[in-house]
């Protein structure tokens, strides 16, 4: 097993931190997708049906990302405690 050093200690807590603030700002990203997909219902036009596929698209790859960085976190959390 190899020995972690203090500094490599420091960048995890830090790397946790910023996950930590990254993530609120994340869902409310996706919040606001589904917000605007709520608002603009079923599209009548070229624009609309753009605009939904588009939003649907960032809000999955928004949500894959949300769960990437938890499970991140996770790790993190089970890494420090095992030392």
């Amino acid at each position: 097993m190899p020995m972690t050093s203090s500094q490599d200690l420091d960048r995890a807590g830090d790397e946790q931190t910023r996950l930590k603030v990254g993530l609120p700002s994340l869902e409310a990203d996706v919040a606001y997708f589904h917000a605007h997909l709520e608002i603009l219902g079923e599209p009548t036009t070229t624009n609309q049906w753009a605009q939904q596929k588009v939003y649907r698209l960032l809000s999955q790859s928004i949500e894959d990302l949300i769960l990437e960085t938890k499970h991140q976190m996770i790790e993190g959390v089970d890494a420090s405690n095992a030392q």
